[in-house]
């Protein structure tokens, strides 16, 4: 029977590649046409994959984790006779050939060795050699550099003896470390990286910021913590921004294609959790906006220690993300959208602030916001609209009951 491979398909209009998930078959399993066979993530989601034949799976051709061009082969299968290969989107786009490598002028060399072109030779230079009558002879000119210059062609009329003495000293070479480490990225970055990309593939970024004050956030969480603890500033600061989702749909919607707007109808909040080593997942609050807001608090307790886990629970309805660099004392960051999302809004330290008052200044706690946002879905009004309506739920929160 014969051996035929399995390419991955067109998956959506202008995708040029995708991210391996996972394997849904082993070697050896009987597969019928359409069955599950594999998982990839686009810019939109994580898919299974059908198979296209009736057969039994082979082997594996490609690891999981990888991003690989439309096209590229994933498996072999073994099918009845007279079964042809589809042909599945397009292939890897061949490498073009190594440019041979240009020479380089050094130092007392001729520049060409027949007509010179206008790049070598600058407009002052080709002025001299005019009024001299050398311009059909500055191929024969040495030219210190790359261009023939005007101190070069007066060198080269003063003769031999006027040339520049040799130096005393050579010039000294400065030796390059050729030696390195490398190694593979981690997963969880591997699928940041590939989001990321696409993102910036897709997104068209805008930026913009607001000072808010701080203080009733503080208020509020001294007075918790007098009884004893609870949800902390930043969870605060998420709730005031999921109420804002909430009344901003924009906020709550992705572009599944070019033409189309998604609106979800729950506001599914993602916030940016580090891990050891400089990596980063996400944690997601559900329908966040349906929640009361101990149940919220709750929720985003659990999900961020899911997180701490090294557990991702971005989807594609994780439309907004808040990023909270408090911690390492930043003020103004420019974040960046992750795709799916449309939006990340940061959070910077609270830091105390000069206000005029008559006759002198007082002092209050300020935080930076800085909103980035995909201005395919947003115009810049709806951001700053969303922004201010999060400043004032911040600055005027109060623990509901």
């Amino acid at each position: 029977m014969p051996v035929i491979s399995v390419r991955i398909p067109q998956m959506g209009e202008g995708l040029q590649e995708a991210r391996l998930v996972g394997f849904l078959k082993n070697p050896g399993d009987k597969v019928r046409r359409d069955d599950p066979l594999y998982q990839m993530e686009t810019d939109k989601a994580v898919m299974d994959v059908e198979s296209p034949y009736d057969g039994t799976l082979v082997e594996w051709t490609a690891d999981e984790g990888k991003v690989l061009p439309i096209g590229t082969e994933i498996a072999k299968m073994e099918v009845a006779d007279g079964v042809r290969e589809m042909a599945a989107g397009h292939g890897p786009t061949p490498k073009p050939a190594a440019a041979e490598a240009e020479p380089v002028a050094s130092a007392s060399v001729i520049v060409e060795k027949g007509p010179v072109r206008n790049a070598q030779v600058p407009p002052r230079t080709r002025r001299i050699l005019k009024e001299k009558g050398l311009l059909d002879q500055a191929h024969l000119i040495p030219a210190a550099g790359s261009k023939l210059m005007p101190v070069d062609v007066e060198r080269y009329l003063a003769g031999p003896t006027t040339a520049p003495a040799a130096a005393t000293e050579p010039p000294k070479t400065l030796k390059t470390t050729a030696e390195f480490d490398e190694f593979e990225l981690p997963k969880r970055q591997q699928t940041l990286a590939y989001r990321l990309a696409r993102g910036s593939q897709l997104c068209v970024p805008g930026t913009i910021m607001v000072r808010c004050r701080w203080d009733a956030i503080e208020t509020a969480r001294e007075a918790i913590k007098e009884k004893g603890g609870g949800p902390s500033a930043f969870t605060m600061m998420a709730w005031c921004v999921v109420r804002a989702m909430a009344d901003h749909p924009k906020f709550r919607s992705t572009m599944p294609n070019e033409t189309t707007l998604r609106t979800y109808k729950g506001a599914n909040v993602g916030i940016a959790v580090a891990l050891p080593g400089d990596e980063l997942v996400t944690a997601v609050v559900p329908n966040a906006d349906g929640l009361s807001w101990q149940d919220f608090a709750q929720a985003a307790r659990a999900q961020i220690e899911k997180a701490r886990d090294g557990n991702d629970q971005a989807t594609e309805a994780t439309t907004l993300s808040i990023t909270n660099m408090a911690a390492f004392g930043l003020h103004d960051a420019v974040p960046v959208v992750v795709s799916p999302s449309v939006a990340t809004l940061f959070l910077g330290e609270a830091f105390w602030h000069p206000v005029a008052k008559m006759g002198g200044y007082d002092f209050v706690r300020m935080v930076n916001l800085s909103l980035t946002f995909d201005h395919r879905v947003i115009n810049g009004v709806g951001a700053a609209n969303f922004l201010n309506a999060v400043k004032h739920n911040i600055e005027t929160f109060k623990t509901p009951e």
